[in-house]
């Protein structure tokens, strides 16, 4: 049993639980065949909710079991008797104590003013030479799960191609328009959608097709999140852009990054804001793209987390860097606003993936990552551990993507 689950039980006596099906079960399986552990659970009256359930304008309790059947996930709250049964159900392969999800916060925010024709990210990255070539995202679904979306902003005025919102409870909420309950959601979906203003852009992929979900903060925000995940893979998203976590090292996610990329997805995840020797789950999975930051000088911030694991596969973290120092994007209600963090690095390495993606449609998720990976530019005067395999280049993960060298 996993040791956090145990201790959990060992303390209160039930546990919010991750349940993940067999594989063969995943990907046959629909939602009623998952049910059959329902009884399993508490019921939901027993099963603890968020404080905030009760300022929820819709009302309602929690499900008792929430069943993701693309993920191949069931997400509850079980006593000891309940995670026994579970643990001998021949569907089940594994169980874990949930765990609070939440965004990685920028370190730094303040208003700006976007005066010239590129971010700096931007120019960094060459990403007007990939433009030149007509690679604009165009055809390619790009998620994006975070705080939401104004997509009322100049920036991403017809850039949102569905929106869709989880209640605090993590139910999934019908027909909402697009809204942000922050900052965080439009900065990030600026840096992979927003299409130019006035001749001046921030978005990396400007016409790529962008599908927000709002899932964090607060409340349920696992619940959330698998529910923004699941949804992910039924509108057929490439990539998954997220800008969020727990942290430290949690294997809970392990499986459903697995079963992303089986189903085609690459989940792109910012390592954290916590400086060395510290990361974020799931950045920190083999099966994540994960991104730490670089400033204009091409110098790593104290503030991006780096990590080595004892393990053989991808021990070190971040995978790689992109710009996460002084970007600029767009701000809910208009206007645009400079952040440092991880989290603002994330969205740059999803837009670029989904001009790779419009360049050879037909490429696999190895494929995007590796030539994204393999083409990366190492930093002088800089630990290799802060910053992976350096900063992206997409020029060159085009050039050999498509057989040019």
């Amino acid at each position: 049993m996993d040791q956090s689950l145990q201790e959990e039980l060992d303390r209160y006596g039930f546990s919010q639980v991750i349940v993940i099906h067999r594989q063969m079960a995943v990907l046959a399986a629909p939602e009623p065949a998952l049910a059959s552990i329902d009884g399993h659970f508490l019921p939901a009256p027993l099963a603890p909710t968020p404080r905030t359930a009760t300022t929820l304008p819709h009302g309602g309790a929690a499900p008792a079991v929430f069943h993701y059947p693309r993920l191949g996930v069931s997400l509850g709250y079980a006593d000891q008797s309940g995670v026994a049964a579970l643990e001998a159900h021949p569907e089940v392969e594994a169980i874990y104590a949930g765990h609070s999800v939440g965004i990685v916060r920028p370190v730094r925010m303040a208003t700006a003013t976007l005066r010239q024709k590129l971010t700096w990210g931007l120019r960094a990255l060459r990403v007007h030479k990939l433009w030149a070539q007509g690679l604009t995202g165009k055809g390619v679904r790009v998620g994006h799960l975070d705080t939401g979306v104004d997509a009322g902003h100049p920036a991403l005025k017809g850039r949102v191609a569905a929106f869709a919102e989880w209640d605090m409870l993590g139910k999934r909420m019908p027909d909402t328009a697009p809204h942000d309950t922050d900052q965080h959601g439009t900065h990030t979906a600026g840096t992979i959608a927003g299409k130019a203003v006035g001749g001046r852009s921030i978005g990396v992929a400007p016409e790529c097709e962008l599908y927000s979900g709002l899932v964090i903060e607060g409340g349920a925000a696992l619940a959330r999140v698998l529910g923004g995940m699941e949804w992910g893979l039924e509108s057929g998203v490439r990539v998954l852009s997220m800008s969020l976590g727990w942290r430290g090292y949690n294997p809970t996610f392990l499986t459903v990054t697995r079963r992303l990329r089986q189903q085609g997805v690459l989940p792109i995840f910012a390592i954290g804001n916590e400086g060395p020797g510290t990361s974020r789950s799931p950045g920190n999975y083999p099966e994540t793209l994960s991104v730490g930051a670089v400033d204009r000088h091409k110098r790593v911030p104290a503030f991006s987390s780096s990590i080595h694991f004892n393990r053989d596969l991808d021990p070190d973290q971040p995978d790689l860097v992109a710009p996460g120092v002084g970007v600029i994007s767009a701000r809910p209600g208009g206007g645009y606003m400079a952040m440092d963090g991880t989290s603002m690095a994330t969205p740059h390495v999803a837009g670029v993936a989904a001009l790779l993606w419009q360049a050879k449609p037909e490429a696999t998720v190895d494929q995007i990552e590796l030539v994204i990976r393999h083409t990366c530019v190492k930093l002088p005067g800089e630990d290799r551990l802060r910053y992976g395999d350096g900063q992206i280049d997409p020029l060159a993960a085009l050039a050999i993507l498509t057989g040019e060298v």
